[in-house]
C-alpha cells in the first residue's frame, strides 16, 4: 500500500509572512501540532510546529549547566507573548523531510519514527500534495488485516415482526 492511498489531500497551510498569532491560535483551537509552510504555487519550504513555538521558552544550555538555580520558569512561560509579534518565517523549520506519494506506507512510518514525527508532508517535485500520519498508517493496516482475518462483513437483513 502506498502513501497516496491513505494520505490527507486537503491540508491547512501557512505562508512565511503569516503572523504567528494566527498560527498558534489555530494550533490551540483546532488541536493541530504543526503546519506546512508553502509559497507560490504550494511549493513546500518548511514546517512550523508547536515544538518550534515552545522552544523559544526552553532553558538554554547555559541555564542547564548552571543548575537552573536562578531560572524563573514561570517568568520564562510569560515570554510566550513574544511569539505573537513574530511571523512564521521567524520560527519555522526549513527544508522539511518529506515522503513521496508512491512511498510504501511502512517506509513512510519508519521515516516518521526515526525523526520522532507523528505526521509528515507528502511532496512531489517540491510541491505539497498531502500529509500522512502514523494514525493514517495504523488505520490502513488495521483495515487490511481485519478484512483478511474475518472477511467482509455480511449484510444483516432486518425482518419486521408481526
Amino acid at each position: 500500500m502506498r502513501v497516496e492511498d491513505i494520505m490527507t489531500r486537503s491540508v491547512k497551510v501557512v505562508r512565511p509572512e503569516t503572523p504567528m498569532v494566527e498560527v498558534v491560535t489555530a494550533m490551540c483551537l483546532y488541536r493541530v501540532s504543526g503546519l506546512p509552510v508553502v509559497e507560490g504555487d504550494e511549493r513546500l519550504i518548511g514546517i512550523v510546529s508547536e515544538k518550534d513555538v515552545l522552544a523559544r521558552m526552553f532553558p538554554t544550555l547555559d541555564d542547564l549547566m548552571e543548575g537552573m538555580a536562578g531560572v524563573d520558569l514561570d517568568e520564562m512561560m510569560g515570554t510566550y507573548k513574544e511569539v505573537f509579534r513574530l511571523k512564521v518565517a521567524d520560527l519555522m523549520s526549513y527544508t522539511p523531510i518529506t515522503v513521496r506519494p508512491e512511498t510504501h506506507i511502512l517506509k513512510a512510518s519508519a521515516t516518521m519514527a526515526s525523526h520522532q514525527f507523528r505526521r509528515i508532508p507528502v511532496a512531489e517535485d517540491g510541491s505539497l500534495v498531502g500529509m500522512v500520519s502514523l494514525g493514517d498508517v495504523h488505520k490502513a493496516i488495521f483495515q487490511t488485516n481485519v478484512q483478511e482475518a474475518i472477511g467482509r462483513p455480511q449484510v444483516v437483513e432486518e425482518v419486521e415482526s408481526d
